[in-house]
């Protein structure tokens, strides 16, 4: 739907263009697609292999501006005010008497998260199948409502259910119905299910980059699209206006601007903003639009550097169109089928692998469940581990300094309905990377990529017939399995 133009027809040369790519790879940061666009013409796509255009992807809390487009369409169709008291939408959810903050807490104070307490991470307990009826049971309540920021995800998971009661529409049917179809996008998309088939409406719309962008392209016409009005103009302003100050540490990063309803104030513009750094900026007055998927869960610096790499190498070089670079043009091109998963870079080979390829270690106790281990070198440059925990015998390859793409082996893992066992025979893609540190040290890294985005690092030392081995996850509710400390000697 969108037309494709040279960066130099949008007003940025080209090397700004390679540059701020380039960047990305230099910093170390594990990004899927980037998209740049200006009106509604892209000018820079790229998508690290085995990422691709139309391969739909994961949006996390970017999912949750969706919900707060939907809240407007329900005010200008009636069906509420966002000055309603939310609790009175769900009385059969209700079971106790609710603490007096929470129970003046509004709709309008929900989409600005100045709500009136936090909830339990439900992800931790099963019984949490029904996650509005968990919010108002176990929500403290334990400041007023309308007085400070804070950021409340389950509050985000209560407004989409709220979307689907007054509709009788699942949130994506709802918004297909309204807006989607006459964008011509997110033919593909979909958005995983609570275990009690609510939609997972704060973190779980699956769609592709272009999606994202044309959602952002919408929302920065305040409603229109090509000439015909879908939505109310002036909700729209107000939602992408700074309503509260969002600023909770005293620094001026690009995410503390301030907060308008369930959209992030950024500077010169307003922003979806997904975990692991899954972004759609919308600057009104440079008519530019940046879109951005990845997986940086558990690098805390990383929105920061991708933010900054944008603003100063593409922003602050936007101006009027140029005159043609060919060769500049060709290498930003060019650029574009040279990206990759990132994995670990280092030393690929020691000589102590030879000395442990195929022996056995036999683990203590542990929290991971890991019985027993070996691992086998290839002369190809790929391995695998072998382990033994409570599911049984796992065999995962990888690559040394370099992917190897497979099934993550660990089986029951969610699939449609996030937080309930996959079906059987149901596993994650993965990639999969290995370095030596250290002569005798091995760091292994796995990437789930998957509908459910996930990383985790295992360390692995040795030292005569013992090893120690280290595992740290960064996912949401899953890869429990892989996270903390072993010792291990020879069988």
């Amino acid at each position: 739907m969108f037309e494709t133009i040279t960066p130099e027809q949008a007003g940025i040369s080209s090397r700004w263009v390679s540059k701020f790519i380039k960047t990305l790879e230099k910093r170390g940061l594990t990004m899927h697609s980037v998209l740049l666009m200006k009106g509604e013409s892209i000018f820079g796509e790229y998508y690290w292999k085995p990422f691709h255009r139309d391969l739909p992807h994961r949006m996390y809390s970017q999912t949750k501006s969706f919900v707060g487009v939907a809240i407007g369409l329900l005010e200008e169709d009636g069906l509420l005010k966002l000055d309603d008291k939310i609790h009175t939408y769900f009385p059969e959810k209700i079971d106790r008497e609710l603490p007096a903050y929470l129970e003046q807490l509004t709709i309008r104070q929900m989409l600005t998260m100045e709500t009136a307490g936090t909830t339990l991470f439900w992800f931790r307990f099963p019984e949490a199948e029904d996650r509005t009826a968990w919010y108002f049971q176990h929500n403290r309540g334990d400041h007023p409502a309308g007085m400070q920021f804070h950021y409340d995800s389950p509050g985000s998971q209560v407004l989409s259910t709220l979307v689907e009661r007054l509709t009788g529409k699942s949130l994506f049917d709802f918004l297909n119905e309204r807006i989607f179809r006459h964008l011509g996008t997110f033919r593909g998309a979909s958005i995983l299910k609570t275990r009690n088939e609510d939609s997972f409406g704060d973190s779980a719309l699956i769609c592709t980059t272009r999606d994202m962008a044309s959602f952002g392209r919408f929302v920065m016409n305040y409603g229109m699209w090509q000439g015909k009005r879908l939505m109310n103009e002036a909700y729209l302003r107000t939602a992408t206006s700074r309503l509260v100050d969002n600023d909770r540490t005293g620094f001026a990063g690009a995410f503390s601007q301030g907060y308008g309803y369930q959209i992030w104030m950024v500077p010169g513009g307003f922003a979806f903003n997904g975990m692991g750094a899954q972004l759609t900026l919308c600057l009104p007055e440079q008519d530019l639009i940046f879109s951005c998927t990845g997986d940086n869960q558990g690098f805390p610096a990383a929105k920061d550097l991708i933010l900054t790499a944008f603003y100063e190498l593409i922003v602050e070089n936007m101006g009027k169109p140029l005159a043609e670079d060919i060769r500049a043009e060709a290498e930003c091109a060019a650029l574009a089928e040279t990206l990759e998963l990132v994995c670990l870079q280092g030393e690929t080979e020691s000589a102590f692998a030879e000395a442990i390829s195929g022996k056995t270690y036999v683990c203590g106790e542990n929290p991971m469940g890991i019985k027993e281990f070996s691992l086998e070198f290839a002369s190809d440059g790929t391995g695998i581990f072998h382990y033994e925990n409570a599911q049984g015998e796992k065999h995962l390859p990888f690559g040394m300094g370099k992917n190897v793409f497979a099934k993550f082996p660990q089986a029951g893992y969610s699939d449609l309905h996030a937080g309930a066992p996959g079906p059987e025979g149901h596993y994650y893609d993965c990639a999969a990377s290995a370095v030596w540190a250290e002569p005798q040290k091995l760091n292994l890294r796995v990437q789930i990529i998957d509908q459910y985005l996930g990383n985790f690092l295992a360390t692995l030392s040795f030292r005569e017939e013992l090893a120690v081995v280290t595992m740290a996850k960064t996912a949401e509710g899953f890869l429990e399995e892989y996270q903390g400390q072993l010792v291990a000697s020879v069988r």
